[in-house]
């Protein structure tokens, strides 16, 4: 678990860094549309270490067989309880995780408190500024123009002096325009996803810097979306971004716009922006870079099975101790009907060391019935396993365990003295009764 997380904290943070480092070069490459997508980098690599395709080799290991009886009792050893520092760092981070969330969700439902409906005598001003608005998702709160997510669908929120604010119709088309291209965009569940992060990546001075510019990039992705479709009110837009610098910006939302994102944000209006071929370009250029680095990071090509391997290679193992503290128990029906046999488990280990699947090979080594393969199945999937090493890197594998189970071989399992009945349910008597029982 532990390291599984320090991976995924790693990914997250190589991207963060690439991101911070390309996102102004992609800008100018590419325009503002396809640089932001750049921040799907680091969420990448983050799920990278959970991907499937690192489960192997496919050589089989096969271990030693375990043999069980009726009376196999495991000696029980005592462990001593040990938090080590890395379950204290997990447990702190759970905590300050757990307060972040908690903080988002708190401050979401204030907002939600408190916006107040659009009043009647808007709806004629705001369907003449835009037809396409639907009233039902229109909001009044202060910290408006924004847009909030919500469910069934995200809601725009405007401030409560915007007729008076934006008192012309070309300036309330500009500013609606881009509140529906947010909406469009799928903008708003974009910032619930960078509040979630910063809310998980809470100890990460990286996430808190990269958080401002994720934010600027998302809008002037979105300004650069709203006047590809209005190209003749560049005037009225950089009027409006002027209008806006009164208005204070609050958490979970996207700020209409905050006062050192204005000199930026005006300054990309006045430059000619890219044509389609060359968006198109950064669209697939970031593509490749994106896929790049989810192969690297999370993906492996299948090794093949193989007989020989390097000195520095290491097979999937069992932990020994806790496959015999954990032996399957021998079902009392089928002591009763005096079935024995033997059970051939598979068992598929990731490179985490964690159990993703245990069969049973039904071939002519299996000999044992029904019952007791299951019995075997569920003791197995208790056992702990240690993955394998191959160039440095852990991998999975498959891992074959026989297990017996026997009736007879019990001797030295009943106290001095006593022996097991040869017959259901095999009690200890003393071995008179039981030589006589024979």
């Amino acid at each position: 678990m532990a390291e599984l997380l320090l991976r995924m904290l790693a990914g997250a943070t190589l991207g963060l860094a690439v991101v911070l480092l390309l996102r102004r070069p992609a800008r100018w490459a590419f325009g503002a549309g396809p640089a932001f997508t750049l921040w799907l980098l680091p969420i990448l690599l983050a799920l990278a270490p959970l991907l499937p395709n690192r489960l192997v080799p496919a050589a089989i290991i096969l271990l030693p067989e375990l043999t069980v009886t009726p009376h196999f009792t495991p000696a029980a050893t005592a462990q001593p309880v040990v938090v080590g520092l890395a379950q204290i760092l997990i447990a702190l981070w759970l905590l300050g995780a757990t307060i972040g969330v908690i903080r988002l969700a708190v401050h979401y439902f204030k907002l939600l408190r408190g916006l107040g409906a659009a009043p009647p005598a808007w709806i004629p001003i705001l369907a003449e500024a835009e037809p396409r608005l639907d009233p039902i998702r229109m909001r009044v709160h202060g910290a408006g123009p924004a847009v909030l997510w919500a469910l069934p669908r995200s809601l725009i929120l405007l401030p409560a002096d915007f007729p008076d604010r934006f008192d012309s119709i070309a300036m309330r088309e500009v500013v609606l325009r881009h509140e529906l291209t947010h909406a469009h965009r799928g903008d708003a569940w974009w910032t619930l996803a960078m509040e979630i992060a910063c809310a998980l990546l809470w100890f990460h001075p990286l996430a808190w810097f990269a958080r401002p510019r994720f934010r600027l990039d998302q809008e002037l992705a979105c300004d650069a979306a709203s006047l590809r479709a209005c190209p003749k009110r560049t005037a009225n837009y950089a009027h409006a971004l002027l209008d806006s610098v009164a208005v204070q910006p609050a958490p979970a939302l996207i700020p209409w716009l905050t006062e050192p994102q204005l000199k930026e944000r005006i300054a990309m209006l006045t430059r000619t922006p890219p044509g389609a071929l060359r968006r198109r370009a950064g669209f697939i250029a970031i593509a490749v870079l994106l896929a790049g680095g989810l192969y690297v990071a999370g993906g492996q090509m299948p090794a093949e099975a193989s007989t020989q391997r390097a000195a520095t290679s290491k097979l999937p193992s069992v932990d020994i101790a806790s496959r015999n503290s954990n032996p399957p128990r021998y079902p009392v029906d089928a002591i009763k009907n005096g079935e024995q046999g033997t059970v051939m488990l598979r068992i598929h280990v990731n490179p985490e060391g964690q159990i993703t699947r245990v069969d049973v090979d039904r071939s002519k080594t299996t000999t044992a019935s029904a019952e007791l393969q299951a019995a075997a199945v569920t003791a197995a999937e208790n056992w702990k396993f240690n993955p394998g090493i191959r160039n440095g890197k852990p991998v999975g594998g498959w891992i074959t365990s026989p297990v017996s189970f026997s009736l007879a071989n019990n001797v030295g399992q009943c106290p001095e003295g006593e022996s097991h009945d040869l017959k259901p349910p095999f009690k200890c008597v003393p071995r008179q009764s039981a030589a006589k029982s024979s």
